[in-house]
């Protein structure tokens, strides 16, 4: 990363580190929508999946990671600055529509896929996909589920805190900071660029992926679109697991005393039996 230098700003299409806070207000209450500052979520109480960590992101100014009136404002912001500002719902996730509140039986809601598992909870919040669409559950009683499809935050102000904190430049940081943005986990990739061809080696947690199957396409078109490539290599190496030698037998101890043999059995009817010895000879 080469550093911006104070004062200069940002321009739609470029590639930065963001930090930042975004709240939700509306409703006597306030949510916290999303933060890379360790601090701010700690104070929130909000769960953490384990494994995440907090620091400036990637972030393509003027993309669609937040709603278009976030976007907007992040162009042209300063490098090395922080600033706050409000949203209206119109330039936040929208107003809220009464058209996108749903009512259905609880019979039509328990034959859901999700609902058929043997861990599903249904609550308030619970969040549903119903003919290929997604909403949160608002009410609830014992015969009907009223559904809103609105998005979350619709309806309610946001306000957010940000700052540029870098531009990120130079073609393997960018590729990287195209997979973070597309998928995560940049910094697990292995990337080179080399005589304008890009190279990702996957990590072992991407291969059997079904979120990395998905996002490879969105991938491979930000790569061509920033960094115009000749072409794109995506490696997947599988070691085969070399198999251990058998242990070698230990050699018996010299003058150890030879096994004593068994007797004979005769098994005949499903049952054991030791056979009997010869009669001796008067």
């Amino acid at each position: 990363m080469t550093s911006a230098g104070e004062g200069a700003v940002t321009k739609s299409g470029e590639l930065v580190l963001l930090d930042y806070e975004l709240w939700a207000e509306g409703g006597g209450k306030t949510d916290l929508i999303d933060t890379t500052r360790q601090a701010t979520a700690e104070a929130a109480e909000i769960k953490v999946p384990e494994g995440h960590t907090f620091g400036p992101r990637a972030h393509l100014i003027g993309g669609d990671y937040f709603p278009g009136g976030v976007e907007n404002a992040l162009v042209g912001a300063k490098v090395g600055e922080e600033w706050e500002r409000e949203f209206p719902p119109a330039e936040a996730f929208g107003e809220k529509d009464p058209k996108l509140i749903e009512l259905f039986s609880m019979h039509e809601i328990s034959r859901l896929p999700e609902m058929r598992r043997d861990d599903a909870e249904l609550d308030l919040g619970t969040v549903l996909t119903i003919k290929g669409r997604r909403g949160r559950v608002v009410t609830l009683t014992a015969a009907r589920v009223r559904v809103d499809f609105n998005p979350a935050y619709a309806g309610r102000k946001v306000r957010g805190k940000f700052k540029v904190v870098d531009r990120v430049s130079g073609p393997v940081e960018q590729a990287r900071a195209l997979v973070d943005l597309t998928y995560g986990h940049g910094d697990d990739f292995k990337v080179e660029v080399h005589q304008n061809v890009v190279t990702l080696h996957l990590p072992e947690r991407s291969k059997f992926d079904f979120a990395w199957a998905a996002a490879k396409p969105r991938v491979i078109d930000q790569l061509r679109q920033h960094l115009k490539p000749a072409s794109i290599q995506i490696i997947e190496e599988y070691v085969t697991p070399t198999a251990k030698e058998p242990a070698k037998e230990k050699p018996a101890a010299a003058g150890a005393d030879e096994k004593k043999k068994e007797p004979a059995h005769d098994t005949a009817g499903g049952h054991t039996h030791a056979k009997p010895a010869a009669p001796k000879e008067p």
